[in-house]
């Protein structure tokens, strides 16, 4: 079947749903449990089944069925893989562009003639930025929708790429601080993403993977940002020139990457796929949209417990993943004197790593759907991993560092799919983007928290103490982690509708 514009469907993915049997289920969604009353909350009797043509479809029912001609079709649409691409490749260069001053710090530091503290805001103002702008960026996602929120994402992050270029002179540090500053409100309207996108436009066996993808293209951008800078800037302080040379062919390569990811966005993107990807994404179709208020999610969002818990959880253990990327060279130089280069490696161990665990983990939730248990085992080794990379940082051997920093790498970054699916589990029906943006504000928040205590704890006694301080933190989030309950309400809409369908076939 081809859609409007040409698009086609993929095949074999496709499921329709009799009139009849629509009304059901419906009557049970709404983001509320099987069995429980909207108005009340309180526990139902089940009545007997009725037979299906005389089962009176609810108000919401009703609303699908007019809608869809009397049937209610679920459908994967092919172009989910390059919404999924495009949006994958302008998060890495956000990301590319939030860590390339930091793994180069020393270099940074004598071109522009400023102290690392200077350098380490280059990095921390992603964070300072996300925490004042994400109830608007979120509220422009449920109001505007998900294109024109891409289509801001992809612009600032190419607007602020082309600012950079003109800051390549030692007296112009203001200059990259504002450009990076437009990287970092791009960021806002980036990072939120990841679970809108899969649940819009993703099915229920594939979600979660998805997200782990979204996710994965912002790790491979940090992944890249260690690996590349080193080596298209080497350290030549007796030589200026030829390292604002250097700096701006990095620059400038940046630059026009992100403008291309910019118009592919505009191509690419659409607000949603003709037919819904599954039966709890036609549920949330279903409801108009003037009853939507973006106050009372905020609201419903502080009132649930399970993601209170999962939104402090979840800060402390990507904050200090953040913590640990921005302040990573003077970790490595201070015990191993000029190996930036070897520092911007073991970054990117750390990255790739970290890339392998999210897709293990996104698999891992599609197949078995146990969101705490596996984020609760992934957080309890990120803390184990922390403790071995802090006692074997000073030992003398950089393969150890290696080793260590991979297996860190693997749990802390393959954390964070996990945290954005459980939040979608235990906060549906609420708005994805919303649920997302709070986390990473949170994590920002931390994130800032973290680089200053530890960037003062290591200058002034050593990287022992700064990892250390984050390992206290880490022990807190697994408490809070193991006290969150797990109500999948989205799984529930999803296994409910389709136990349903081959009940009634």
């Amino acid at each position: 079947m081809v859609e409007d514009g040409g698009e086609e469907e993929a095949e074999g993915e496709s499921g329709e749903m009799p009139a009849a049997t629509a009304a059901p289920p419906l009557q049970r969604c709404n983001g509320f449990l099987p069995g429980k009353e909207a108005a009340g909350g309180e526990e139902q009797p089940v009545a007997p089944e009725a037979p299906a043509a005389a089962a009176a479809p609810a108000p919401e029912a009703e609303a699908m069925l007019a809608a869809g001609g009397g049937r209610v079709e679920t459908r994967l649409s092919r172009r989910r893989l390059a919404v999924l691409a495009v949006f994958s490749c302008y998060s890495l260069v956000n990301a590319f562009q939030w860590i390339q001053y930091s793994i180069l710090s020393n270099v940074f530091a004598g071109f522009y003639s400023v102290s690392f503290t200077q350098i380490d805001w280059l990095s921390m103002v992603y964070m300072v930025a996300y925490v004042p702008l994400i109830l608007p960026a979120t509220w422009l996602l449920d109001a505007r929708g998900l294109r024109l929120t891409a289509l801001l994402g992809s612009g600032l992050n190419a607007l602020g790429a082309w600012l950079k270029c003109g800051s390549l002179a030692p007296q112009r540090y203001p200059i990259t601080l504002a450009a990076q500053a437009v990287c970092a409100v791009a960021q806002v309207f980036i990072l939120g993403l990841p679970s809108r996108i899969a649940s819009v436009w993703f099915g229920p066996t594939e979600v979660s993977t998805a997200c782990a993808v979204a996710v994965l293209g912002n790790q491979l951008g940090t992944a890249i940002g260690f690996l590349l800078p080193p080596v298209l800037v080497p350290n030549t302080p007796n030589d200026i020139d030829l390292m604002a040379h250097n700096i701006s062919i990095m620059f400038y390569g940046t630059a026009i990457v992100s403008t291309l990811l910019f118009f592919l966005t505009g191509v690419v993107f659409e607000e949603k796929p003709k037919y819904p990807p599954s039966h709890s994404q036609a549920v949330l179709q279903t409801v108009p949209p003037e009853d939507y208020s973006y106050k009372q999610s905020i609201i419903n969002l502080f009132k649930n417990i399970p993601f209170v818990l999962l939104l402090i959880s979840y800060g402390i253990m990507t904050g200090a993943f953040y913590s640990v990327s921005t302040l990573l060279n003077q970790m490595i130089v201070t015990h191993y004197e000029g190996e930036e280069v070897n520092a911007g490696r073991i970054g990117l161990t750390l990255v790739v790593a970290g890339m392998v665990g999210s897709i293990i983990c996104g698999l891992w939730l599609d197949y078995t759907k146990t969101y705490k248990q596996t984020t609760l085992i992934v957080y309890i080794l990120s803390f184990i991993g922390l403790l071995v990379f802090t006692f074997t940082l000073d030992l003398g051997y950089l393969i150890v560092v290696f080793v260590t920093g991979g297996v860190l790498g693997f749990f802390m970054t393959g954390y964070l799919p996990l945290g954005f699916e459980f939040a979608v589990e235990i906060t549906y029906p609420e708005s994805e983007g919303t649920s997302s943006g709070l986390l990473n504000a949170s994590a920002q928040i931390f994130g800032i928290l973290f680089t200053l205590v530890q960037g003062k704890l290591t200058t002034d006694y050593s990287p022992r103490a700064g990892n250390l301080f984050l390992c206290a933190w880490i022990f807190v989030g697994i408490i809070l982690t193991a006290l969150i309950k797990s109500d999948l309400r989205r799984h529930n809409v999803n296994s409910g509708i389709m136990n349903l369908d081959v009940k009634a076939v």
